[in-house]
C-alpha cells in the first residue's frame, strides 16, 4: 500500500487534516490526537497524519517514557489480530500509543502489523520512534539498522551503526555491519548493483546525472536544503553550544518553509545567547505569528468556499478562536518587548498599534505619545492617537493631535489623505461643518475617488 499525501486525501478528510493541523498549533494534543486517529482509520496510509499525532502523544505525556505499562493486557490482545486484521490492530495499537508513544513493545507489534498491512514506512516510522525514545538503546538501535539494510536503505543504515560504535567502539557487530552497509552505499550510488549495466552505461549515466543536476538545480533548492540540513546536522553534533550552527539550521528550516522546526531553531539560538539577542528573540516570535495568520487564511479560504455547509459553523468558532488566541500573543510578546527595551520607540509604536487594533484605547495613549517621538513612525503614531482621542470622546484633543500631522505634512500623498480625512470627520462629530467640508474638499480637488469623500463634497451643495 503506497503511502498517502495530503494532495491525496479526499474533501472530507482533507477538511479534518486542517483541523488537526490547526489544533496542533494551538497545542490542543487532545484534540489533535483524536482527529488524526478518526482521519487514518479511513487513510491508514497517510503517514505523515500519524507522525503529527505521534509529535502530539509526545507533547502530550511530555515526552516521558512510562515506566510500568499499563498496556500489556491489550497488546497481548492485538498480537491475535496481526495476520487476520492487521489495519484493525494498528489501530487497537494506537490507542496504547496515545497514552505511551514510546512504548517499546506497542512500536514492535506496530512494526509487524505494518508489515502484514504491506505499509513498510509506517513499521520504519515504528521503529525510529522505539530509538527517539531510547536514543542508547543498543538492541534497538541493531533493530533499526538491520531494517534500513533490509529496506535497501543503505545511507542510514551507516549512520545508524556509527550510532551503536560511538555508544560502544568494541561492538564488532555493528562495526562489521557499517562496512558493510557502506560498501552497499556506495555499490547503489554508483549504479554497480544494476546486473544489466555495462561500464559504459554507468559511465553514461553519472555524466547524464551531473548535467540533470545542473539544469535542474533551482528545482532542486528541498533537496539542496535536506543536504545542508545534514551538513549542518552533524556539525552541531559536535558543537551544540555553536550559535552560527543554529542559526543556520534555523535559517534553513525558515528557507524550507518548515516553520515549526524553524521556531524550534531560532528559539534555542536565542537561548544560547540567553536571549540577548533581540533579533533571535524576535524572529522566533514573529515565525510563531506566522503559524497563525497560515491557520486563520486556511480556515477562511475553507469558509469562503463553503459558506452555506453544515460543517461550516464549527470552523467559524474554531476561526475566532484563533484570531483571539493570536491578539492575545501578539498584545503579550509586545508588552515583553517593551519591557525588554523600555527606550525603543519602534516597540512602544509596535504595541500602542496592537492595543487600538484590539480596542484598548486607553492604555494605547500612553505608548503612542513616546512613539511619536521617533521621526520613523511619528506621523502613523499620530494618527493613531487620534483614533484614540476620538473613540474615547475627546474630540477637541484628537482635532489638536491630527492638526498638528496635518502641519508637518506638504504633499497630499496618502498619509496626508487618511489624516486629513480623520480630521474631517472629527469637525463633523464636532458640528464644525466648515473646518468637515474643508479638509473634504482639500482630497475631492486632487482624488476625486478616494473612500466616500466625492459623495460628501458633492452631497454639500445639494
Amino acid at each position: 500500500m503506497a503511502v498517502k499525501t495530503e494532495k491525496e486525501l479526499t474533501e472530507g478528510n482533507r477538511a479534518t487534516w486542517l483541523k488537526a493541523l490547526s489544533a496542533m498549533q494551538l497545542k490542543n494534543y487532545g484534540y489533535t490526537i483524536q482527529l488524526t486517529q478518526a482521519l487514518l482509520k479511513q487513510e491508514p496510509a497517510f503517514l505523515t497524519g500519524r507522525q503529527v499525532m505521534r509529535k502530539a502523544a509526545i507533547a502530550k505525556s511530555s515526552g516521558k517514557k512510562s515506566g510500568i505499562s499499563t498496556a500489556s493486557f491489550s497488546l497481548m490482545k492485538v498480537q491475535g489480530m496481526l495476520k487476520k486484521d492487521p489495519l484493525a490492530a494498528i489501530d487497537a495499537i494506537e490507542k496504547v500509543l496515545e497514552s505511551e508513544p514510546y512504548n517499546q513493545q506497542a512500536n514492535l507489534l506496530l512494526r509487524d502489523a505494518a508489515k502484514a498491512a504491506d505499509l513498510p514506512e509506517l513499521a520504519t516510522f515504528a521503529l525510529e520512534t522505539i530509538v527517539e525514545g531510547s536514543p542508547r538503546d543498543a538492541k534497538m538501535l541493531h533493530e533499526l539498522a538491520r531494517h534500513y539494510t533490509e529496506s535497501g536503505d543503505a545511507d542510514r543504515a551507516v549512520e545508524v551503526y556509527n550510532r551503536i560504535v560511538d555508544i560502544n567502539p568494541a561492538d564488532l557487530v555493528a562495526i562489521k555491519g557499517g562496512k558493510d552497509a557502506s560498501a552497499r552505499a556506495s555499490m547503489q550510488k554508483g549504479g554497480w548493483e544494476r546486473q544489466d549495466a555495462t561500464y559504459r552505461d554507468l559511465i553514461k549515466d553519472k555524466e547524464a546525472a551531473v548535467s540533470m543536476e545542473q539544469q535542474s538545480r533551482v528545482v532542486r533548492s528541498d533537496e539542496m536544503i535536506d543536504q545542508q540540513l545534514a551538513e549542518y546536522g552533524k556539525r552541531y553534533e559536535e558543537t551544540p553550544e555553536s550559535i552560527d550552527v543554529a542559526r543556520k539550521i534555523a535559517e534553513l528550516y525558515e528557507q524550507k518553509g518548515d516553520i515549526a522546526n524553524a521556531i524550534t531553531w531560532y528559539s534555542y539560538t536565542a537561548g544560547l545567547t540567553n536571549n540577548s539577542d533581540a533579533a533571535l528573540v524576535r524572529k522566533a516570535k514573529d515565525l510563531q505569528i506566522r503559524q497563525y495568520d497560515s491557520s486563520i487564511a486556511e480556515y477562511q479560504a475553507f469558509i469562503a468556499a463553503n459558506p452555506d455547509g453544515e460543517e461550516t459553523k464549527p470552523y467559524i468558532e474554531q476561526l475566532t478562536e484563533i484570531k483571539r488566541l493570536r491578539a492575545e500573543f501578539s498584545l503579550d510578546e509586545a508588552r515583553r518587548r517593551v519591557e525588554r527595551n523600555p527606550t525603543d520607540l519602534n516597540f512602544r509604536f509596535e504595541l500602542g498599534e496592537i492595543l487600538v487594533n484590539t480596542g484598548n484605547y486607553k492604555d494605547a495613549i500612553k505608548d503612542l505619545q513616546k512613539a511619536r517621538q521617533n521621526p520613523s513612525v511619528r506621523l502613523r503614531a499620530i494618527s493613531l492617537l487620534g483614533k484614540c482621542f476620538v473613540e474615547r470622546g475627546m474630540l477637541d484633543l484628537a482635532a489638536r493631535t491630527l492638526e498638528e500631522a496635518v502641519a508637518e505634512l506638504t504633499g497630499m500623498d496618502a498619509i496626508k489623505k487618511e489624516i486629513v480625512y480623520n480630521l474631517g470627520l472629527v469637525y463633523e462629530k464636532m458640528d464644525d461643518q466648515d473646518r468637515y467640508l474643508s479638509n473634504m474638499k482639500q482630497i475631492y480637488e486632487v482624488d476625486y475617488g478616494y473612500r466616500d469623500v466625492a459623495e460628501r463634497v458633492e452631497g454639500s451643495y445639494a
